[in-house]
């Protein structure tokens, strides 16, 4: 029950606990234990809302930053990802493969101001050798969700 579960409310954090129960086949209270243990393992850290910017009138650019740093001893790369996620206006760290260390996502009113705080801030951290900064354009899918669903064309049609 605890796979499929996951697999549930990580598309759906809002479904009926009811409705979850009887799609898991188990009793509601099963349910609410489950969620309340999985919350105390520390296995489901929180729920979030995605919200599709383009569709409001609020200003908001996303970036995604590559960063090249320098693995301090006994550490790797834990101390630096730690300095940098503190910073409200990072929204994740990962640690990668390949040509760079780590990537950094950005939320920020304008690309001044993500600019200036790759360059401010990040690029000037002690263990940072190099970023590569790149501009989120548009999103058509994020986690999961299809976001630029294409006008179906609801007219009838004419066949002569």
């Amino acid at each position: 029950m605890r796979e499929e579960l996951l697999a549930i409310v990580e598309r759906n954090s809002r479904i009926d606990l009811k409705e979850l129960a009887v799609i898991l086949g188990v009793e509601e209270i099963d349910v609410v234990n489950e969620l309340a243990a999985l919350e105390a393992e520390g296995i489901i850290c929180g729920y979030h809302t995605m919200i599709d910017w383009e569709k409001t009138s609020i200003e908001k650019v996303s970036a995604l930053i590559e960063v090249r740093v320098t693995p301090q001893r006994g550490q790797g790369f834990d101390n630096i990802a730690e300095r940098i996620y503190k910073y409200p206006e990072v929204t994740s760290v990962y640690l990668i493969s390949g040509g760079y260390d780590l990537l950094v996502t950005l939320e920020g009113k304008s690309l001044k101001e993500i600019s200036g705080f790759v360059s401010d801030k990040l690029s000037t951290l002690d263990s940072v050798l190099s970023t590569a900064t790149h501009f989120i354009l548009k999103k058509y899918k994020d986690h999961g969700t299809i976001l630029a669903k294409k006008n179906e064309d609801t007219r009838e049609k004419v066949t002569p």
